[in-house]
């Protein structure tokens, strides 16, 4: 465990574990260490502008449906746990390094990011190599690790992983939708990363808890849909993007008014989504035991 953080995430196992459910939030961690404080040339407050804050609170109601529910502690602007380890804008370390490069990474949110949102720096210099590498190292690396541990023993278990990876979007991020704009985003990237059945139960869950969507745009997910979800090997990952001004004001980062009716909302499509992935299973099941009328 890394020495910067008492614990660098949360993990909570329910009492009976349901169908390989997984609920996680990457990036609601906010842990700020003293040394990145001091190194960093922006207050706290836009700091934490680029956090999924109080998502680690939406999903906790998850544990009691039977999901296990992994919330990260470390800081988005410290690591960014939905970018691969290699995405590394070159700007961020002296020199420059070689890594994995897309216009994301080169606007500086890569797995160490350099700015926050409205593309603000973080620091006055940039890092060492040997800093970044250790950053990567000491929390990036302890978080994948649980996580790919949980669908492994998900998918030994149950014969599949279902990763619901739970993030916020500022609300200027729909401002050029036309019409009444979705208050959840469900991005499976464009059907790769989890089997058709799997996002229509997921999606049948918030409509059911009276959700307005919309399917993978702006947001069909980062890397850890990409990277977790299989359909071919039983992986399935599904992103959720949630407007945050429905709970939070997003100048003071701190819930609003509306966060207690909010969380009762968001806690009926978590309750929802256990029986829907099951009935997928029901119906697999009845599928493979009907006779084969063409046979007869």
């Amino acid at each position: 465990m890394s020495r910067d953080f008492a614990r660098l995430f949360d993990l909570v196992r329910p009492a009976q574990w349901r169908g390989g459910l997984i609920f996680a939030s990457p990036h609601s961690g906010r842990d700020y260490p003293d040394w990145f404080l001091a190194e960093s040339q922006l207050e706290l407050r836009v700091l934490r502008s680029s956090e999924d804050a109080f998502v680690d609170r939406l999903i906790e109601p998850a544990v009691a449906q039977g999901a296990v529910v992994l919330s990260a502690r470390v800081p988005r602007s410290v690591v960014d746990l939905n970018r691969a380890d290699d995405e590394i804008d070159p700007r961020v370390v002296e020199g420059g390094v070689p890594g994995r490069t897309s216009t994301r990474v080169m606007s500086g949110l890569g797995v160490v990011p350099r700015v926050v949102g409205q593309g603000r720096e973080i620091r006055r210099l940039p890092l060492s190599r040997a800093e970044a590498a250790r950053r990567i190292t000491a929390f990036w690396h302890p978080y994948h690790a649980v996580l790919a541990g949980l669908m492994n023993e998900a998918v030994a278990r149950f014969g599949r992983a279902v990763l619901i990876d739970v993030h916020s979007m500022p609300r200027a991020a729909l401002s050029h939708l036309p019409g009444q704009r979705p208050e959840l985003v469900l991005g499976d990237r464009n059907g790769v990363s989890a089997e058709p059945a799997v996002s229509a139960a997921v999606a049948a869950a918030a409509v059911g808890a009276g959700f307005r969507i919309r399917a993978n745009s702006p947001f069909a997910g980062a890397h850890v849909v990409t990277a977790y979800g299989r359909p071919s090997a039983r992986r399935h990952a599904v992103q959720i993007e949630i407007d945050r001004t429905l709970y939070m004001d997003e100048e003071a980062i701190v819930p609003h008014h509306g966060f207690d009716r909010f969380a009762a909302r968001f806690a009926g499509l978590i309750a929802r989504l256990p029986p829907a992935l099951s009935a997928i299973d029901a119906g697999t099941a009845a599928d493979r035991d009907r006779p084969d009328l063409a046979a007869e």
